[in-house]
């Protein structure tokens, strides 16, 4: 068992040895320095300013690249004059392809009142002749079975 007298020692050295530990004055430490922000590596020269085009001037860059390339520039030079990327000029023509696909694949756009009578007379012309070969056919059949006797 453990003595009083002996207790009341013990808690006086435990008392003194708590004030020694604890330092007169708290240490500073030095702040952290700051993460470097996020930069993307630049090239030696600085990109251009990103520019938005209207369709109007995309459709006329492209058409100016074409008569340039028609003309025998490349299509290369034509782009760098044209004053745009390849990507970018990739990237427009693929984008207009699909438009003019749209409106031919799709609904058709009504035709004008001289334009709708031609297409009537062309639509009975065809129904037309496509009862005239199909008369054609079955006749021609008909012969060919009799030449080989399968009638």
């Amino acid at each position: 068992m453990a003595d009083e007298s002996n207790g009341a020692q013990v808690a006086a050295a435990v008392a003194t040895d708590a004030e020694v530990r604890t330092p007169a004055g708290k240490k500073r430490r030095s702040p952290r320095p700051q993460k470097a922000a996020f930069e993307p590596a630049q090239s030696k020269t600085p990109a251009a300013k990103r520019r938005a085009y209207t369709e109007q001037e995309k459709s006329e860059k492209l058409k100016l690249i074409a008569t340039q390339v028609s003309d025998g520039s490349t299509l290369k030079d034509a782009i760098k004059s044209a004053g745009i990327s390849e990507q970018t000029y990739y990237q427009w023509k693929g984008a207009a392809k699909p438009v003019e696909q749209k409106g031919t694949k799709g609904t058709k756009p009504l035709p004008a009142g001289d334009e709708l009578a031609d297409l009537v007379q062309l639509e009975e012309e065809n129904q037309r002749l496509r009862k005239l070969l199909a008369e054609k056919l079955r006749a021609e059949n008909a012969e060919l079975r009799k030449r080989l006797g399968l009638d």
